[in-house]
């Protein structure tokens, strides 16, 4: 009987629910994003309101692809850690904290793109487990310091057992957590957060950028 209950743990049919949920966005004015015309964007380390330690850096690493695909030329995140570090910056607040204008002194840059992290990780709620990416970001005008837009990004992956009553379930949710926690499943779902919060041309999203060959052809 005890083998029959560990086949049936072990061949149990899993299911994954991923779920995205942005903010809806109405009657967005993008006239300050048109006018100011980025053609560059700074992506600066994420502040972490989340209780994982690891969730900035998984997010920060993710973050770049979006915007480049979307036709903006991004700063290698390796090369402006490194000057923040030569300047004395380690802390994402401190960086966060600094002019508009000190920013582009020093790198250059149309705009910087804040991040927050309000959660990330997984959870265990008795009979399913979950993983959480919730995003904000803000895109700010270094040369004037106007903001051109703000986003928001929720991707919430969920996964239980269909079967084997409730015994099965609660050994499921416990198997799935156990495979969350050891697989970093956070930094893919946080992958999937960056791609939707920031691919432009979306209701309320970025617009494109001028590499793009969507540029002011299809913007919203």
């Amino acid at each position: 009987m005890i083998k029959a209950t560990l086949w049936r743990i072990a061949t149990a049919a899993f299911f994954l629910a991923l779920t995205g949920c942005a903010v809806p966005t109405k009657n967005v004015d993008y006239s300050a994003f048109r006018e100011s015309r980025p053609t560059s964007i700074l992506v600066l380390p994420p502040l972490n309101s989340s209780v994982d330690i690891d969730a900035p850096e998984a997010v920060l690493a993710q973050a770049t692809l979006p915007l480049a695909e979307s036709g903006y030329y991004v700063f290698p995140v390796a090369v402006v850690q490194e000057t923040f570090r030569k300047n004395g910056l380690d802390n994402a607040g401190d960086i966060h904290a600094l002019p508009p204008s000190k920013l582009h002194e020093i790198f250059g840059a149309d705009a910087a793109l804040y991040m927050d992290v309000k959660r990330y990780g997984s959870s265990y709620a008795v009979l399913a487990s979950s993983v959480v990416v919730e995003l904000d970001a803000t895109l700010l005008d270094l040369r004037s310091g106007q903001k051109l837009w703000t986003g928001k990004e929720m991707v919430v992956e969920q996964s239980g057992s269909r079967g084997g009553g409730l015994i099965g379930m609660l050994v499921s949710a416990a198997i799935n957590q156990i495979a969350n926690t050891l697989s970093n499943r956070s930094f893919v779902v946080a992958a999937m957060a960056n791609q939707r919060l920031l691919t432009a041309g979306q209701p309320g999203g970025l617009l494109y950028g001028p590499r793009s060959a969507h540029y002011e052809l299809e913007q919203p």
